[in-house]
């Protein structure tokens, strides 16, 4: 009897060992069924999935951005099978919400479909890593890093400035708290896009139909608040002041997110802050003309307008401004004519007149 007992107990655990090599595919293949709907059904992910069902990423799968019950990476510290476990035991959170690491990694999945939207993101100011942020010392010896710098610098960060960087003064030298966060980016796609806010999938353009200029407003444009731990949409054009004056604004309304970081102080004085607003021979020009999309190059801008729209006539790329040369005292923001024209600004050219056909003469012959 005991050998049999024997048997019957090593049987057990073997079938319980099969069991738990086969829960991982068996949750996967169980969610795959339905494209999630099944897991939704039964757990505290319900929410999560309806406003997916509803955004303009409805059509991609969510395991194409969260992975399956077999996605392991330890190098983000993404473990969805102990994901998986805790929901069996009933340790779930009240509600569900994506760590730090977890936005890292879809940000390179991001790349799947958006190819070069990441390509001019990694090219530009806004990939910046949180070790190139937190541990500049330039910026450290002139100012004291606080919490408020995570708003834009790190809003999923999971703590404090004090859980990120040391010493908290201006004499340093400084180090990240958790390593493991050094080549992160700071300000990660989901920064300004809610993937699963509601709006209609974007349409492919079919081929042969020419391109629009103007860039489309995404239905995912919004601002990750840290402190609500919700993305805010709608966000609102700030009224700009110079000299106690209103600026004349574009009506561009993906600048109301720009505003959220390129803040002005509160009297709302343009070039306060870290306010960037046009004034000059720039005023009413929205962010993104000059700005481009992700990567928010420049260099190619100017030729947009100029010498076209200038009334010199002349490459403004080589004029003495902080386009050619950053320590030019003539910020390209705030340019005015008369800033380089001090003797006077030259009146507007005349566009040339079209060629007037001469009059047709009359003979007897008829018309010559």
């Amino acid at each position: 009897m005991k050998r049999f007992g024997l048997r019957v107990t090593g049987f057990g655990v073997a079938l319980t060992a099969l069991a738990v090599l086969l829960l991982p595919p068996a949750a996967s293949l169980y969610y795959e069924a339905s494209g999630g709907q099944s897991c939704a059904k039964c757990h505290e992910i319900e929410p999560i999935y309806e406003t997916w069902r509803a955004s303009s990423h409805r059509n991609v799968p969510c395991r194409s951005c969260h992975g399956d019950a077999l996605t392991f990476d330890a190098s983000f510290h993404v473990n969805n099978l102990k994901r998986v476990t805790s929901h069996l035991k009933g340790d779930v959170p009240e509600q569900v919400r994506m760590r730090g690491m977890d936005v890292a990694r879809i940000v390179e999945r991001c790349g799947n479909c958006h190819r070069q939207e990441l390509a001019d993101w990694q090219a530009g100011p806004h990939s910046a890593t949180f070790s190139r942020i937190f541990l500049n010392q330039e910026h450290n010896h002139k100012r004291l890093l606080m919490d408020d710098c995570l708003r834009c610098h790190g809003a999923f960060f999971e703590g404090g400035i004090r859980d990120l960087v040391t010493p908290l003064d201006t004499k340093g030298p400084w180090r990240l708290l958790p390593r493991n966060w050094a080549n992160l980016p700071a300000i990660p796609c989901t920064a300004c896009h809610q993937m699963h806010r509601e709006g209609m999938p974007l349409q492919r353009r079919a081929e042969g139909v020419p391109a629009v200029r103007e860039e489309l407003h995404r239905p995912s444009l919004a601002l990750f608040d840290r402190r609500e731990m919700h993305h805010m949409a709608g966000l609102p054009l700030p009224v700009m002041r110079v000299g106690g004056r209103a600026v004349r604004m574009s009506p561009d309304q993906r600048q109301g997110l720009c505003y959220q970081c390129h803040a002005p102080l509160a009297s709302m004085e343009v070039g306060t802050g870290d306010d960037r607003t046009g004034i000059g021979v720039h005023e009413g020009i929205s962010c993104l003309a000059c700005h481009l999309k992700h990567g928010q190059q420049v260099r190619a801008s100017c030729a947009g307008c100029h010498p076209r729209l200038s009334n010199c006539g002349i490459d403004v790329e080589k004029m003495d401004t902080t386009f050619k040369d950053p320590k030019s005292p003539h910020n390209v923001h705030f340019v005015k004519c008369v800033d380089c024209h001090t003797k006077g600004v030259p009146k507007k050219r005349e566009a040339p007149a079209e060629p007037v056909a001469p009059p047709r003469q009359i003979s007897s012959l008829g018309v010559r």
